[in-house]
């Protein structure tokens, strides 16, 4: 098929997913999340694919969710429907990665922030050029972290960084997350997707039920309650968009201003 907001082609064993939204960072819209829920549920998951890849088009992996594109609204209130949209698209992907029976790899060329943080921690191996950062940014708008990052990065990092990153939003470097045990490997920006094919094409190659069976056994011990976790996170994320601070923060993210919080 054909996309819109991204790329995806196989190449013998190898499924490429390239997300297309350069001019935004790759900022996520209800579109692209449609489409990257389809492709992860169904080319991604075909038995010829051996191994997923999954990086940014242009300057970045992804800036999250784009907030200039609004949220549909709840019919009760009029406030944004943030549990339907968490339940219906972007959840079941972040459950697609984990419980693909191959592995996925992250190529991450630049910013990955808010969801696309989420979508790249919820990869098996992470590779990010030197030039790449992650942040949990949900805080910077009266958000709480959401996309599975609640358990995907206190596994990776332990209680003080996970708090640090989840209440302070900082952009954590390349090089640090390497030091936290957030990525895998980082490279120099130009050798990054020459290391990330080099990659692929060898998981490809490789005992494919063999991955699938060690992932099933590190999901059991690592994430043992995955879905429950996404439904608590999706619960309260709908309960922080019902907030002041939430529209203070959308407000002075698109008026470019820093937000005046009041805790309510």
């Amino acid at each position: 098929m054909t996309y819109e907001t991204l790329i995806w082609n196989q190449d013998g064993g190898v499924g490429r997913l390239t997300l297309n939204r350069p001019d935004s960072l790759n900022a996520w819209t209800p579109q692209l999340g449609a489409e990257l829920k389809q492709v992860v549920e169904g080319e991604a998951a075909d038995p010829s694919v051996r191994v997923v890849l999954i990086t940014g088009a242009g300057r970045g992996f992804s800036s999250g969710a784009d907030l200039k594109t609004g949220f549909e609204p709840h019919p009760d209130d009029g406030r944004p429907d943030v549990r339907k949209e968490l339940h219906e698209l972007y959840h079941p992907i972040i459950s697609a990665i984990r419980l693909l029976e191959k592995p996925v790899v992250a190529a991450v060329n630049g910013p990955a922030v808010g969801i696309g943080a989420s979508l790249a921690f919820a990869c098996d191996l992470l590779l990010a050029g030197e030039s790449a950062y992650f942040g949990l940014a949900f805080v910077n708008i009266g958000l709480m972290p959401d996309g599975g990052s609640t358990f995907l990065v206190p596994a990776a990092v332990g209680k003080a960084r996970a708090f640090q990153m989840a209440l302070l939003g900082e952009r954590v470097s390349a090089a640090q997350a390497l030091d936290w045990g957030l990525v895998n490997y980082v490279y120099p920006d130009a050798e990054l997707m020459g290391e990330a094919d080099a990659l692929v094409k060898k998981l490809a190659g490789g005992p494919t039920r063999s991955y699938a069976a060690s992932k099933r056994a590190l999901n059991n011990v690592l994430y043992p309650k995955m879905q429950e976790q996404l439904d608590l996170e999706a619960d309260l994320q709908h309960e922080m968009a019902r907030t002041d601070d939430f529209l203070e923060g959308v407000s002075a993210f698109v008026e470019k201003r820093e937000a005046r919080f009041a805790g309510r």
